[in-house]
């Protein structure tokens, strides 16, 4: 057939081909997803309502967890009453409809009441995470045009200075959760509307706005249905933090949608404690970053009682994880694929009417609501074949939305590159330098940023390595200006600036002293070559 003038002829890297979804050949999982989207996408949503009022005052929404394993619940009663009540003094203090709420601080009491608060007034959650520093803080809550930071004290000092409103976790809010006005009738924002406005890492520039709508949560349902099958029988924990979209999405949405309890672990990470808490609380469902389990196994942890559902997400899991686990937990971990703009997308199923003995490598198959595909060498999602995508663009961002759809706009571009074989998709590799240490996406551009200010520093590259602990961690190839020397001092003081202006996450663990940067004629770096573990021993 003649091919008309203005269409440009087709390469390999323009054909889109779809991969097998098997949920489609289910009928009631297609139906279930019909149903998802029907309700989550009523211009009428009442988001309080269908996360928390709904369910038996009782039932419990949260265990919180301490740094000696001593819990505590927070039922839906409590939850709905504390929410209500800030919510009204939230409005009495100025916080309408549509307004950005900036809430810093970690997986403690006040965390879901203060989500709930805000879903009642129909305002908009700006997550930010505890370990940013100070200008990574105030980026986000700018862009955003927050209207409140609801912080706790060892937080406060990041959002002093700001102009903005500061609520401060204890004597004040305390209060305003227990005032005597109750704020009622929710405001029902409909499907459409956001709840959250979340932001990417940054990989190439400042980090994007991913505005969340109320109809995402037909997806983050369908992952907690399919991907982890958590059953009301579950002792469940989502081990992320609710700074970042697993944690947040799946450990405070999520659970709150299908009614299922979730832990919140208010202490820091480490193996032993993470082990006490599986052992006795006596959990049977366990999501967290390959991190997680890397340093499990390196403790020599073996669980006395054993998981029924083990997942990870942030990371592709390594051989040496998936042949430890079922021996030392009691059960397979199986890997998920997925982005803050959609969650999670491919997946290795849980669920008995999906599951099928993982493929070695394999991130898995399609969730029940997504088609995907590639398009050339990159991992995409059908636009039209995707009932329940609900990422449309980055806010106030129409040429970064842009690239990340096809020319005609029916294929989403995950930016990662890999293949699919009869449904499963296969990871290779991340098309554009994004860094996942320990489950944290990180962008090299913010952090060469940051050590670029330094006096003796010329030039600056910021890499992933691989790293049997944490996946990835990130070093920095550093070029000196005449006269420097590349001290440890030197070393320590680019480190420590990273953790001051970005986070204690971030900083690059080795920093390496180089002559100059391989590049292209052009002048690009050659980052595939830093990337190289013999590297530096070449350049010596």
């Amino acid at each position: 057939m003649k091919r008309e003038p203005h269409q440009p002829e087709r390469t390999e890297e323009d054909i889109a081909l779809a991969a097998d979804a098997p949920w489609l050949s289910i009928p009631e999982v297609v139906a279930h997803v019909d149903e998802l989207k029907r309700i989550y996408s009523d211009p009428l949503l009442d988001v309080a309502s269908v996360l928390c009022d709904r369910y038996p005052a009782e039932n419990t929404a949260f265990v919180l967890v301490d740094s000696d394993v001593n819990a505590t619940r927070l039922s839906y009663g409590q939850l709905q009453d504390e929410s209500k009540r800030l919510a009204a003094s939230l409005h009495a203090r100025g916080v309408r409809a549509g307004d950005r709420v900036a809430v810093l601080m970690g997986k403690r009491r006040e965390l879901p009441i203060s989500l709930l608060a805000i879903w009642r007034i129909g305002a908009v959650y700006v997550p930010l995470f505890t370990a940013f520093a100070g200008p990574a803080v105030e980026m986000r809550a700018r862009d955003a045009k927050a209207v409140l930071i609801i912080t706790e004290p060892g937080q406060r000092h990041k959002a002093e200075g700001l102009g903005i409103d500061v609520l401060e976790t204890g004597t004040d809010f305390d209060a305003l959760a227990s005032g005597e006005s109750l704020f009622e009738p929710n405001v029902a924002v409909g499907g459409e509307a956001p709840i959250i406005q979340i932001y990417t890492s940054g990989t190439t520039g400042t980090p994007k706005a991913v505005g969340v709508p109320a109809r995402a949560i037909a997806s983050f349902i369908s992952y907690m249905h399919y991907g982890l099958d958590v059953l009301e029988s579950d002792v469940h924990w989502n081990a992320a933090d609710p700074g970042w979209a697993y944690g947040l999405y799946f450990g405070i949405v999520g659970p709150l949608a299908i009614g299922r309890a979730n832990i919140l672990l208010q202490a820091g990470f480490s193996a032993e404690l993470t082990e006490k808490v599986i052992e006795q609380l006596g959990v049977t469902n366990f999501a967290a970053a390959p991190t997680v389990y890397r340093s499990l196994k390196a403790n020599g942890t073996s669980l006395k009682s054993p998981l029924r559902r083990a997942s990870s997400a942030g990371e592709p899991l390594t051989p040496d994880v998936t042949s430890w686990a079922p021996e030392a937990l009691g059960c397979a971990v199986r890997d998920q694929f997925g982005q803050t703009e959609h969650g999670m997308v491919i997946v290795n199923a849980w669920h008995p009417v999906l599951q099928s003995e993982p493929k070695p490598g394999a991130m898995g198959q399609a969730l029940p609501g997504y088609v995907a595909g590639t398009v050339g060498r990159h991992i995409t999602l059908s636009v039209k074949e995707s009932p329940l995508m609900w990422f449309t663009g980055y806010v106030d961002a129409p040429d970064k939305t842009r690239e990340r759809f096809t020319p005609d706009g029916s294929w989403y571009d995950t930016g990662d590159v890999g293949r699919h074989n009869d449904g499963d998709f296969f990871f290779a590799s991340r098309d554009d330098d994004v860094i996942l240490a320990a489950g944290y996406r990180i962008g090299p551009f913010d952090i060469e940023s940051i050590i670029a200010q330094h006096a003796d520093v010329a030039e600056v590259a910021v890499v992933g390595r691989p790293d049997e602990l944490r996946g990835e961690v990130v070093e920095a190839f550093v070029v000196l200006t005449d006269g420097s020397a590349g001290t440890d001092e030197l070393r320590v003081s680019l480190q420590q600036m990273v953790r001051n202006q970005y986070g204690a996450h971030a900083y690059p663990r080795r920093i390496h002293f180089v002559g100059e940067l391989p590049k292209t004629p052009s002048g690009k770096v050659q980052r595939f070559l830093l990337r190289r573990p013999d590297y530096v021993q070449i350049t010596r």
